[in-house]
């Protein structure tokens, strides 16, 4: 489908006549009076502020739930929109109503960047993918970003800011990335797995100091410290202390009874 609309553009087919009828009309001059309303409705499609509104919608899922795959899938489908639908811009250059050269003309490889229309296609892709993931009601939930993207589309239209058959396209094109969706989540999976594994990497033991050793007068050496299972009482005037140097820098100089 999006390469019947292109090619019925390119063509000059009755699409493209279509949209030279509706062009001309200028629906904004025959119909002022919802324009305000209209320039406001608009906004749902940019991608700024629906970006936005999703992905703090999403990351407040995140924080309850401590599951990152819904967000890593809401940008994993706007990289996959942004790639799909400037390439198309870009390889086209339509110009809109408002710069057209000959009447009668597709307006291709001119420059611009209208065919598919970006609001169109973004409000497809980002209402859509809220209510595929969307985790009750979904379908009231695909039944009004269905009916946001389709009044997006026409009041771009309306404002004669695009042809009608830009506002197809991006209508298909956002299509074509909600068709993708179950591979984004397939990447969000393995995205998770793969952090997963990462936070669990084993690391080293750290390697215990060894317990200082005192000698003890009439019996074996015995280790003191935070190691030892036992303390060993000192003995009387006769006892025999440890004179190592590890016991010195760490428990200060031996100390005997009768001497200063």
């Amino acid at each position: 489908m999006y390469a019947a609309v292109l090619a019925a553009v390119l063509t000059r087919s009755p699409l493209l006549e279509f949209d030279w009828r509706v062009a001309m009309w200028r629906p904004y001059r025959q119909w002022p009076q919802p324009a305000g309303l209209l320039g406001v409705l608009v906004v749902a499609g940019q991608r700024g502020p629906t970006a936005t509104v999703a992905a703090a919608w999403l990351g407040w899922r995140f924080r309850r739930s401590r599951d990152p795959r819904p967000l890593l899938v809401l940008l994993a489908a706007l990289v996959l929109l942004n790639v799909s639908v400037g390439a198309v811009k870009l390889g086209t250059g339509r110009v809109g109503p408002d710069y057209a050269h000959a009447f009668g003309s597709p307006e291709f490889f001119r420059g611009g960047d209208m065919f598919p229309s970006g609001h169109t296609a973004n409000s497809v892709v980002v209402w859509g993918t809220l209510a595929h993931l969307a985790p009750r009601r979904r379908r009231a939930a695909g039944a009004l970003a269905a009916l946001a993207a389709l009044a997006v589309g026409l009041t771009t239209v309306y404002q004669g800011y695009h042809w009608f058959s830009d506002a197809l396209g991006g209508w298909i094109a956002g299509a074509l990335v909600l068709l993708a969706l179950p591979y984004c989540e397939r990447f969000a999976e393995c995205l998770t797995v793969w952090a997963g594994r990462l936070r669990e990497w084993p690391r080293p033991a750290p390697v215990p100091r060894p317990a200082p050793v005192v000698a003890v007068a009439g019996g074996a050496p015995r280790a003191c410290g935070r190691g030892a299972r036992g303390r060993t009482a000192p003995s009387s005037a006769g006892a025999a202390l440890a004179s190592h140097p590890r016991v010195w820098n760490e428990r200060g100089p031996p100390r005997v009874p009768g001497m200063s």
